[in-house]
């Protein structure tokens, strides 16, 4: 295989990768939405359970290298947005609840995970997230 060949092979590859990763995004986004109509203290857990398994799927995929960070805000600025909030808003309360203490080469704590989902899940419903359900 030539140059360009191999070049064009290795194009289509990562296409169908990036496509495959918004695909399975698409599919948990539409999983892990909060319900029509529902109140502020189901959304709250709704929202802090779709950040803290979003922020992990993001890491996993990353393996937390570089800025995996600017990765993981995309990806919950879109679930937001996939909900129905719009983008500006959505990206507002990505950036608080993050609020820079995610850092590159740097895994973080599951207790900074599970700090994140619930600001976030705060910060959109005033509703602490019931963490027991």
């Amino acid at each position: 295989m030539g140059e360009p060949a191999a070049t064009a092979a290795k194009v289509v590859a990562s296409l169908l990768e990036w496509r495959d990763w918004l695909e399975e995004l698409a599919e948990r986004f539409a999983q892990m939405a909060p319900p029509a109509g529902a109140d502020a203290d189901d959304r709250s857990w709704h929202l802090d359970r779709a950040a803290t398994r979003l922020v992990t799927v993001v890491v996993d995929r990353t393996g937390a290298e570089c800025g995996w960070y600017g990765l993981c805000h995309t990806v919950l600025t879109w679930f937001l947005s996939s909900t129905g909030m719009g983008l500006e808003t959505a990206k507002q309360a990505v950036d608080t609840a993050i609020g820079g203490r995610f850092k590159s080469w740097t895994e973080p704590s599951r207790t900074l995970v599970d700090s994140v989902g619930e600001d976030l899940a705060v910060g959109l419903t005033g509703e602490q997230p019931y963490r027991d359900r």
